[in-house]
Parts: structure tokens; sequence; C-alpha cells
């Protein structure tokens, strides 16, 4: 019972991220990944301001985190997996980075600027230093990266010291966006999305934001690996009333800091904020999954987790058609409000779809594929009522 209730669990915080990101990636379908940014340039009205501002605190931010949790959640599940079959874990684990690669260079070349999944694999082979160490390593580990990420976001100068780019370099960008992606043909798009720059960023500066990028995304990782070591989510009835602690402080304290540079000219502490509030999400969702096993809303969530991979390119397919030009081109044109009704759309098609196509498959074909490459092998296992491992 207790490995069901903990695999369910995964799942369902796994689909629950899969919703609010993709309604965070509604801004980049929607304005560009810099467009979504510099919103005042496309003269929104004072209630899609409200609801910019709205995704901002409580959404941005805030739900790769839980992905990136669970991710490294997973591995450790995946880890003991591979483990009692008695397989060289790092040499698994290295082939599903370099899928993870593979898919998302595959992702942001062709389709989309805002693919997760290059990153996530990049990360991942730095996680192989941390996957067979022992909780107590991994936590010092994740207290000094997390004080790195703290002294990142200190602000030691003025604004304008950081500003990346020009008013007028910015401007002149978002206008091409604006008319390339609202008429634009999938050739056209797809050459302005991979050769346009304003930041103009060289080889050194390149280097140095891959250097930095680990230092501030591994935090949450190794957390979620330190979480997965000490069975946060296994027993969660026991663990009911810490859920119930942690949620009650982490949520306040993360809207707080995220809630600073609406007060002041600095950005500082928005990125921890963000990270905090992740963990109260999820252990508020924890809390609730518990108190709501047998809600519809559970299960949709569970539904759309298990297909992660497949659900998070499909939603990049759904919104490219509806918002750039080779589609529907409601690039900018659609509005943040209505934009979330129909990522809430998108995302109950992808219960249904879900629900039908795990009825009959066990896998989705994103991952079948992922475990093709990394078992090297193509099998799957009969439909039953056990359920396996979700990794």
């Amino acid at each position: 019972m207790v490995r069901t209730q903990r695999i369910s669990l995964i799942d369902a915080i796994r689909g629950f991220s899969l919703f609010g990101i993709l309604l965070a990636n509604l801004l980049i379908f929607q304005y560009g990944i810099f467009g979504k940014d510099e919103i005042t340039f496309f003269n929104l009205s004072s209630m899609d301001m409200l609801g910019y501002h709205a995704t901002h605190l409580f959404i941005e931010g805030s739900f790769m985190p839980i992905f990136a949790f669970i991710f490294g959640y997973s591995l450790v599940l995946m880890t003991n997996k591979l483990e009692d079959r008695g397989l060289p874990v790092k040499r698994y684990l290295f082939r599903r980075f370099l899928m993870l690669i593979a898919f998302g260079y595959l992702h942001s070349y062709y389709l989309w600027e805002g693919d997760i999944l290059l990153s996530y694999g990049l990360i991942g082979l730095f996680l192989l230093f941390f996957v067979k160490r022992k909780a107590k390593t991994i936590f010092i580990w994740f207290v000094i990266l997390f004080g790195l990420l703290l002294l990142m976001n200190i602000p030691w100068g003025s604004e304008e010291e950081y500003a990346l780019y020009s008013d007028t370099t910015i401007n002149h960008y978002l206008e091409e966006t604006l008319t390339i992606y609202q008429t634009g043909t999938y050739q056209e798009i797809q050459h302005h999305r991979n050769n346009e720059d304003p930041l103009e960023i060289g080889e050194i500066e390149a280097l140095l934001i891959l250097i930095l990028t680990p230092v501030v995304f591994l935090p949450i990782f190794l957390l979620g690996i330190y979480a997965g070591k000490k069975e946060w989510l296994h027993q969660t009835e026991k663990n009911k009333n810490k859920y119930k602690q942690a949620f009650f402080w982490l949520i306040p304290i993360g809207l707080l800091l995220k809630l600073i540079p609406y007060f002041s000219e600095t950005i500082a502490f928005s990125d921890v904020g963000g990270n905090i509030l992740a963990i109260g999400y999820i252990f508020l969702f924890a809390y609730l999954y518990i108190t709501c096993q047998k809600s519809v809303i559970v299960y949709a969530f569970e539904q759309v987790g298990k297909l992660s991979l497949t659900n998070y390119i499909l939603q990049t397919v759904i919104c490219t058609f509806i918002f750039y030009g080779y589609g529907i081109g409601l690039f900018a044109r659609l509005g943040v409000w209505f934009a979330i009704f129909l990522g809430i759309a998108i995302y109950i098609l992808q219960v249904f779809c879900s629900k039908w196509y795990m009825d009959r498959f066990t896998q989705g074909p994103l991952e079948r594929l992922m475990k093709l490459v990394v078992y090297l092998s193509f099998k799957s296992k009969p439909k039953t009522k056990t359920k396996d491992v979700a990794v």
C-alpha cells in the first residue's frame, strides 16, 4: 500500500508541476523568451497586467523547481531499481541524460526557445557525482550551493550596472519578433529564434553562463535526491502533520521573497523565493493528496504525470501552432487571462488523452523511446494493476 501511494503521489506532483509550467510558459509562447520580461512593450490592459503579475508571483519560477525536485527524487528511485536488478547505475543514467540532452536540443532548435530538457540533461551529468553519495553528503553540498545562490542574489550594485541590454536594442528585437512570430513561416521563425540575440553574448560570457548554470539549479535537484534518500514522500500518512507544518511556513516565506521586486528596484532573492515556494507547494500538494486521495483532480494530475515527457513536448507542439505564424498566429494577440484559460483547456485535453492512452499502453511514446536507448530494450511490461517505480 505504501509503495502504491508513494508512486501515485510522485506521478501526481509531476503532473501538477506540468500544469504550472504550462501556465508560466504561456507568457513565453505569447510574448517570447525576452518579451515576457519586457511586458510593458506590449501595452497590456490593466486586467492583463494583473494576470501577468499574479502569474509571475504564484507560478513563474516556482513550478520548474518542483519538476527539478521530483527529477532528483525519482533519480534515487531509479538508482535503487537498477541496483536491485544488478545493473550498472551510472552507465544507465548516463544514457538517460544523453537522451534528455538530445531531446532538449531537438526541442529547442526545431520548436521552441523555452526548453528545459537540455539543461536538465546537462545537470543530470553533474548529478552522477552525487547519486551514490550518502544523504549527509548530499545535504552538505545542497547547503553550500544554496548559500552560493543566496550570495548571487545579493545586489552588489545598481540595477543599471546589471542591465543585459539597452532599451533601443531590446525594443528593436521585440519589434522584429512580433512581426516574424505573428506572420512568419516556420523557417523564418526558426531562423529568428536561433540566430537573433539581443544580448549579443560572446564566447567568454557564454562560458561563464555555462559554468554558473549548475550553481543556480543544482541545489533544488540535490534537495530532491536528499529527500529521496530520506523518503520524504514515502510514508505519506505518517508525515501528514510534517507536510502541514512545512507548507505553512515555506509558502509565505517564498511569496514574501518573490514580492521584493514589487517594493524595491532589485530582483534580489526572487529566485530563492521561487525555490522556497516550490518546496512549499510540494508539501501542500502532498498534504492535499493524503486528504483527497480519491479526488478527480488528484487523479487527473496523476494521469498527466505518467506521461510527463510526452506531455511536455506536446504542450510545445500545441502552443506554437496556436501562437506562431505558421499556425493560427495569435502571438501577442490573445492577452494574459485568455491565455490562462487556454492553458487550462489544453491541460484538461491532456488529462483525457493521457487517461485514454494509459488505458491501452504502459508507457508514452517518448518514454518508450527513452527506455529503448537507456535499457537497449523495446520490451514493455504487460498492463497490470501493479504500478512500477515512477522515474
